[in-house]
């Protein structure tokens, strides 16, 4: 911080304090019935100055100008409208890695991280490390289990699809940001349309919100995410159905199968992988102790 007193300081009379116009900011969201008044606050305010959150708050006293008063305040009113602070600030951490996103995707969440862990513990402990790994995601939206799969298997050829060409162009832009862009091919088109050959692992994080879930939704989600991601049909696992049904022509013989899924679609997914042969089903909670991950093989 003391590094850019330059633009954070002014005469008093022009600006206010982190501490005041944190305070303030806070009360706001919190009267808008946000549930993180104090964390909104603080990664909005930190982004309007150019600093991390950790920073802001060890110099509570810094005077902040007009100009970034004036931007944060703009960013409050989105936030108090209930758009989510990620599409503020454009971007969001996932795997420890640094995503742009923006409404043409969905916001990467903490619990997908599952996702990605029970793939990579597949490639560990069911595959050669010295072959190659050729990954399959379906709908693959800004990019982020890709990437961080390429993050951590770089003897890994992925193909990522989404039937959105507008978020294929923003997960190519997060795979170059991430310097995994020469091992990730985008392919736009539906589910398995667009692809041939075999693969050792495929992944999805496929809409599962069904129709009566999404007016329960929170306004940040329900008015501003795509809800074309979120929800496929009337009862939430259409895509499931798809996927698992078409996987068993893509995957090698003892292939791995993992999609995110909704916390109560446990037993109706557990029913259709077995309908379709697959074995080794298995399930992984995530770290609210509810149903994240469906896992299985091809036989």
């Amino acid at each position: 911080m003391a590094g850019n007193t330059d633009t954070v300081s002014g005469p008093q009379s022009e600006s206010k304090t982190v501490s005041e116009l944190l305070h303030s900011a806070c009360i706001k969201l919190k009267s808008a019935g946000l549930e993180t008044p104090n964390l909104d606050s603080e990664v909005l305010l930190a982004f309007c100055m150019g600093e991390t959150r950790t920073r802001l708050l060890s110099h509570p006293e810094i005077s902040v100008p007009a100009p970034i008063r004036e931007m944060f305040t703009s960013l409050l009113a989105r936030r108090n409208a209930g758009e989510p602070v990620a599409y503020l600030t454009g971007q969001k951490e996932f795997w420890s890695l640094s995503f742009t996103v923006d409404r043409r995707v969905l916001i990467p969440r903490p619990e997908t991280e599952i996702l990605v862990e029970e793939a990579l513990k597949f490639a560990a402990e069911d595959l050669s490390p010295s072959d190659r790994i050729s990954i399959l995601e379906i709908g693959t939206g800004s990019g982020a289990v890709s990437v961080a799969l390429a993050s951590e298997l770089p003897h890994a050829d992925i193909i990522a699809t989404d039937i959105s060409e507008e978020a294929l162009r923003l997960a190519s832009l997060n795979a170059a940001k991430n310097n995994v862009g020469l091992r990730i091919r985008f392919v736009p088109g539906s589910l398995f349309e667009p692809v041939n050959g075999k693969f050792d692992l495929i992944v999805s994080n496929p809409p599962y919100i069904s129709e009566a879930e999404y007016s329960g939704l929170s306004r940040g989600v329900r008015d501003f995410e795509p809800q074309k991601a979120l929800v496929p049909g009337p009862d939430g696992t259409e895509c499931h159905e798809a996927i698992i049904a078409g996987a068993r022509d893509f995957l090698k013989p003892g292939g791995a199968l993992f999609l995110e899924i909704g916390a109560l679609q446990k037993q109706k997914i557990e029913e259709i992988l077995k309908k379709e042969g697959y074995n080794r089903i298995a399930f992984r909670k995530d770290y609210a102790g509810l149903f994240r991950v469906a896992g299985a093989r091809r036989s």
